[in-house]
């Protein structure tokens, strides 16, 4: 098996070879970081540091089986580039993110989820055994059974704190050329929420099969869910990657069709909506991209990554409201998930505390009833809908800087949903630990990452990273 490196193509057993050496010269009481071109996290973290882990040898594609529908991937291989050699074959991954540069280990330790959670839950889910790079330097390989059982049911919502994924084995699922889209206007939460339950539970709309449901919210009265179903034909097809706006599609049409790969990527030009932030959504700036193969290559989630990871080191835009006499803002990015006979109640709370807009919704049930991921339990017998907001929010005289984060955390708390930890998170520990299962986590850690060369996940996702 072999993965494609910086210098060509390296077998796959030499480069962990090379990596564990690697690992081994590394000082020991030395933090081990790796490095990494492309990141989606939206908490502090500090820029790996010089002699960080090269990790490169692990991006690529190893093989697919596509009698068997699974792929061996590295773990450092984004998703736009396991897509495009899964789709060659007619199959995609159980779950693919919304993200372009959201790579498969990133979604296995970090979380992901996207329309297709309501029936194949998240990406650690479909993942049939991982080589892990450990915090004491070993790899491993985690299974759902065998000697390391543990890791595998304890490594997702782990964020490298434990080890490294380096492999990962996932299985796959048949594709079909286009996607059907059509999207289901709703004017009061409680008419939506009832209608979320009735499709997770049917999968038909109309007498079609439903296979992808995600939802957008633009205000209490209107939001829309998108029902979307495998085709084998379309009488035409739209495109969203260069002057048309995908999500602003959703309130102009009522049906609509795309290429399997501009449906899986359809929220990646714009970042969903915060492209707008920017002001690539204005009609003159949008022609001038969107109709250049080097405009287009700029409207992509990284680029407008690599803008507010700029911002946040240098404050540009903070120092200009400061001049205009703008208030200070906060930065709310969050996605969390919440039981849908609690989703109306939520929605409501946040539309009156937190005046985001648009939000994103996505239904998830946990796909296996019997599995117990440890660090981020769901009740198998629920279902649940991400909420996604992600934009700034202004700050009143003497709030907290963190006033709508910790109401956030707050709320998803009393109404029994879940938080990712991608983003900022204001937990005290004791609380922290509580919901992310302190003794098992601390269990893990001991035999994982005795050392301590690896951060922890406290400290990595609330405290200094």
């Amino acid at each position: 098996m072999t993965v494609a490196a910086g210098e060509g193509v390296a077998a796959y057993g030499e480069a962990v070879e090379r990596l564990k050496a690697r690992y081994g010269a590394i000082p020991a009481g030395e933090r081990v970081r790796i490095a990494k071109r492309t990141s989606n996290l939206f908490r502090a973290r500090d820029r790996a540091p010089a002699g960080a882990l090269d990790v490169t040898a692990f991006d690529g594609v190893i093989d697919i089986d596509a009698a068997a529908r699974t792929a061996d991937v590295g773990a450092m291989t984004t998703y736009e580039t396991l897509v495009d050699a899964t789709l060659a074959h007619g199959l995609v991954p159980l779950v693919v993110p919304e993200l372009k540069t959201i790579t498969l280990g990133g979604a296995v330790t970090g979380l992901g989820i996207e329309s297709s959670s309501w029936r194949n839950g998240m990406p650690h889910e479909s993942v049939l055994e991982m080589d892990v790079l450990t915090g004491d330097g070993q790899v491993v390989t985690a299974r759902p059974e065998g000697e390391h059982r543990d890791l595998y049911h304890g490594f997702p919502n782990s964020y490298g704190t434990l080890g490294y994924a380096l492999r990962v084995r996932i299985e796959l699922e048949e594709a079909r050329p286009y996607v059907h889209l059509r999207h289901v206007p709703f004017a009061d939460f409680a008419t939506l929420v009832r209608a979320i339950g009735e499709l997770c539970a049917a999968g038909v709309y109309a007498g079609e099969g439903v296979d992808f449901i995600d939802g957008c919210v633009f205000s209490p009265t209107e939001s829309y869910l998108t029902l979307g179903s495998w085709a084998e034909h379309a009488p035409y097809v739209s495109d969203y990657t260069g002057t048309g706006i995908y999500y602003r599609s959703i309130q102009r049409r009522c049906e609509d069709w795309l290429t399997a790969r501009d449906y899986l990527w359809r929220w990646d030009p714009d970042w969903f909506w915060c492209s707008r932030a920017f002001g690539v959504q204005r009609p003159w700036v949008r022609g001038l991209l969107g109709r250049s193969g080097a405009g287009r290559r700029l409207l992509r989630s990284d680029v407008y990554w690599r803008l507010v990871a700029f911002e946040r080191r240098h404050h540009v835009k903070a120092a200009v409201d400061r001049w205009r006499g703008l208030p200070p803002r906060e930065y709310v990015v969050q996605d969390v998930e919440i039981p849908l006979d609690r989703l109306a109640e939520f929605l409501e709370g946040l539309q009156r505390a937190v005046p985001i807009s648009p939000l994103w919704l996505c239904p998830l049930r946990q796909r296996d009833p019997s599995a117990v991921w440890e660090l981020y339990r769901l009740d198998p017998s629920v279902l649940y809908v991400n909420v996604g907001f992600w934009s700034t929010v202004p700050l009143e005289a003497g709030m907290d800087r963190a006033h709508h984060n910790r109401w956030v955390e707050a709320e998803v708390d009393r109404l029994g949903g879940r938080k990712s930890l991608y983003s900022t998170a204001f937990y005290d520990e004791d609380r922290f630990w509580e919901l992310y299962n302190g003794p098992v986590y601390r269990s893990l850690k001991d035999r994982y990452d005795a050392p301590g060369r690896l951060s922890d996940l406290y400290a990595k996702c609330v405290g200094s990273p």
